[in-house]
């Protein structure tokens, strides 16, 4: 008598508890989803998108930087080296190329600041000048937030420059004298709010444009747009014409 072979049947598994619930999402997970969701939304949007982004963003930066800036005038008085009887008229060129040189100077400027009215780390700060290779000729100019010490000091500075000159004439046979005075300027110096927010457009637009060629392209996959397919050729079939 064959005895019958019988299998124990397998074990159900057993039901997940309702208490139990699908265990959240790990910390580095979610980190790095909105990066990504970010990043789709940027290749999402038109290619023309970072172009217009950078013009506004830089027109914005510009036209705030010319608005909290303070404006600047500048005023410049100028002396011309003229040489004494009988000197050399060369001299006077080489001079010139001196005392343009001295004119900024603890010594000069020291002197200028009574006329000027304002200290000594002003006029180094606000002060420059500068010479020709043609002319005996120093112009020295002078920058403020007011017009009227712009002049100031300008002309403060020149005439302590020529009183220098004038204490040294009997060695350098060479005289400065003041050629024209500075005046209180009408308009200020510095880039009006327009050119700097132009300027600010300007820049915005070429990262915009640099942004627009390093812009991964999309794929076939993120778009959404599957790739059609091409039909293979048909094959042709021969007629051969039967007599």
């Amino acid at each position: 008598m064959t005895e019958s072979m019988t299998r124990p049947p397998a074990e159900a598994a057993a039901p997940a508890a309702p208490d139990e619930e699908a265990a959240p999402p790990s910390r580095p997970r979610r980190a790095l989803a909105a990066p990504r969701a970010v990043l789709r939304r940027v290749r999402a949007l038109p290619p023309w998108s970072a172009l217009a982004a950078g013009v506004l963003a830089g027109g914005l930066l510009g036209a705030g930087y010319g608005l909290l800036t303070t404006e600047r005038y500048s005023a410049t008085s100028y002396v011309v080296a003229v040489p004494a009887d009988g000197s050399d008229p060369a001299s006077a060129l080489g001079f010139a190329q001196a005392y343009g040189r001295v004119a900024t100077q603890l010594a000069v400027l020291g002197d200028a600041q009574m006329h000027a009215g304002v200290p000594v780390a002003t006029l180094e700060e606000s002060v420059r000048t500068a010479t020709s290779p043609d002319a005996p000729m120093v112009s020295v100019t002078a920058t403020s937030s007011r017009p009227v010490e712009a002049a100031d000091m300008a002309n403060a500075v020149a005439r302590a420059l020529t009183r220098h000159a004038a204490a040294a004439a009997d060695d350098t046979r060479v005289e400065l004298r003041q050629f024209a005075r500075a005046t209180e300027p009408a308009e200020p110096s510095s880039a009006p709010t327009a050119l700097t927010g132009l300027v600010g457009a300007s820049a915005g637009g070429l990262l915009g444009g640099l942004a627009l060629l390093v812009r991964p392209r999309r794929t076939a996959r993120e778009s959404g747009r599957a790739a059609a397919p091409v039909p293979a050729p048909a094959p042709a079939a021969d007629v051969h014409d039967r007599l």
